[in-house]
């Protein structure tokens, strides 16, 4: 496998005088401990792996979680679409869809150095950063989106989103999708069903309308529909309907442009456009959150939004992740209606780090890489070629139900059945534990948490897609034969069938037990905190 950027792996450099000076002080400063030594990517370590868990146990907190809980990783360093823990153990990243454009990107941190050395303050103040970034931005989106507020992450950018749609005609219901996530803050936590379904059946608050994800695998109206696009986009007529019946008014429609915590779902074309006109018909606004799928990743357009055709156009798009490469920002971009109407209400907007010049600088530096390295093509060739391995493994394997995706953005749903299309949880958490295994990060959500999500830096390659894939197979593979499923093209039906048990492994964890454990996860942190325990169950049921 090669390396990003060329194929190079590139060692931290710079900053030598600062660290020094760092290290006298540290010498001479009680309870501060000196660095242990230096680890293999040349990064000093200043705790173990064990002295950082157990100050991390004593310092964070509990519900702040990590990968892989019982063996969880300490990455010291990363590069490109590669991370490395302290022993210099290296990790393709298959998930890490904040480092758009690889991580520690020469170009991007030159630019966030430069402009700190510089200046760093507020937006009160003038500075061209601001005003060329949210130039080249806007650039990129329809022309009636065109003004910017800047934050700091993709939940400020989301609560902004509301703010702005309940402003805009003083209405205040939110109808949201089934298993949806858009953020961690209250008012997001109040219309992302992926968690205020851990509360109870109680939960959900009376200006929240949930609609149907437009799931045409999993979902109420399936490939064979002849028109799902329409069906599903009917579901939101009927609560606009029963809504207004009840004395309340729709203020947004906000959804992922594809739903990534709801488990790799692209919409079918033509569903948002009439969404958007039953929820602008009942004086609401249309929100597209691309925190998550943005910039380029689907490869044939910068937003996954533009996937529906060029007749849609939402009213407010949110932006967060990628737009810094691993540095925090967002933005939430609308039109200039839209912002006017927001300042009438005579209230101030304003956020102290939002638009910032470093902030601003990166921006700008992620959107010329993008274009330097042709990564939108990068995730047109190899998202089109990962999916084509990825059919021949579903022609292979009975596990692999379905395969979906657009770029870099890419599910491989796994199934105990095809025909009933019976989740696959526990085989797809001991899959990813393989893996990690196999020294290959990837991640699995959905309802079910029986996805596969492929969502890489976008400087992956055909020969990372080829190593994940093969590895893939062969643990399909096995686990076919330990449970004695079929193989080959018509294998679609499992047979029950105790497991072979390897000698010292884990003992097995039920399904259930797992899916349970899983459902607190926090979808933007990528199921951080899978029990060990992950063993494919001794019994497959259909």
């Amino acid at each position: 496998m090669k390396g990003g950027y060329g194929g190079r792996e590139r060692g931290w450099e710079g900053g030598g005088v600062w660290r020094g000076r760092l290290r006298d002080k540290r010498r001479g400063a009680p309870g501060l401990p000196v660095p242990r030594r230096a680890t293999p990517g040349g990064m000093e370590e200043r705790y173990s792996k064990a002295e950082t868990l157990a100050l991390r146990r004593k310092h964070i907190g509990p519900s702040c979680k990590v990968f892989f809980a019982k063996d969880p990783l300490k990455i010291v360093r990363a590069q490109g679409q590669y991370m490395f823990d302290e022993t210099g153990e290296k990790y393709l990243d298959c998930i890490n869809n904040v480092a758009h454009v690889g991580h520690s990107h020469p170009y991007v941190t030159k630019a966030a150095t430069k402009q700190m050395e510089l200046l760093n303050t507020n937006s009160r103040f003038l500075h061209d950063n601001l005003v060329q970034y949210a130039q080249r931005l806007t650039a990129t989106l329809p022309e009636k989106l065109s003004v910017c507020y800047f934050v700091n992450s993709g939940s400020e950018a989301n609560d902004l989103a509301l703010r702005l749609a309940r402003q805009y005609h003083g209405h205040q219901d939110v109808i949201t999708l089934e298993n949806a996530y858009h953020g961690h803050v209250t008012s997001l936590i109040d219309i992302s069903p992926y968690k205020f379904n851990q509360l109870g059946k109680d939960s959900k608050k009376e200006f929240v309308h949930v609609a149907p994800s437009p799931d045409i695998y999993r979902g109420k109206y399936r490939e064979d529909h002849p028109d799902p696009a329409s069906a599903y986009a009917e579901e939101v007529k009927k609560i606009i309907e029963e809504t207004q019946k009840n004395g309340r008014k729709i203020a947004a429609f906000i959804a992922e442009s594809m739903q990534s915590c709801g488990g790799q779902v692209i919409p079918p074309v033509g569903y948002f456009q009439k969404v958007a006109e039953y929820v602008h018909a009942a004086g609401g606004l249309f929100i597209a959150d691309e925190v998550q799928v943005g910039f380029g990743r689907v490869g044939k357009h910068f937003w996954a939004f533009q996937l529906q055709g060029e007749d849609f156009v939402p009213d407010i798009v949110t932006m967060g992740k990628p737009i810094g490469n691993g540095h925090p920002m967002s933005c939430v971009v609308t039109t200039r209606e839209i912002a006017e109407k927001f300042g009438a209400s005579g209230l101030e907007y304003f956020n102290t780090f939002g638009g910032n010049p470093v902030s601003c600088a990166i921006g700008l530096a992620v959107l010329e890489v993008i274009e330097k390295e042709d990564l939108q093509g990068n995730a047109t060739r190899v998202g089109s070629y990962l999916l084509e391995l990825l059919a021949e493994q579903k022609k292979k394997h009975p596990l692999v139900g379905d395969i979906r995706g657009v770029g870099l953005f890419v599910g491989v749903d796994l199934v105990k059945d095809q025909q009933k299309r019976t989740p696959a949880t526990a085989e797809a958490l001991h899959l990813i534990y393989k893996l990690k295994e196999q020294k290959i990060l990837l991640s699995a959500d959905g309802p079910y948490r029986n996805i596969l999500k492929f969502k890489p830096p976008m400087c992956f390659t055909m020969e990372d897609a080829k190593f994940v894939v093969e590895k893939i197979d062969v643990l399909l593979t096995e686990m076919e034969e330990a449970t004695g499923m079929k193989t080959g093209n018509d294998a679609s039906t499992n047979i029950q069938h105790k497991i072979k048990a390897n000698e010292g492994s884990p003992q097995p964890e039920s399904a259930s037990e797992s899916t349970s454990h899983l459902n607190g996860a926090a979808c933007r942190q990528e199921n951080g905190f899978y029990p060990e325990k992950h063993s494919v169950p001794s019994t497959i049921r259909t």
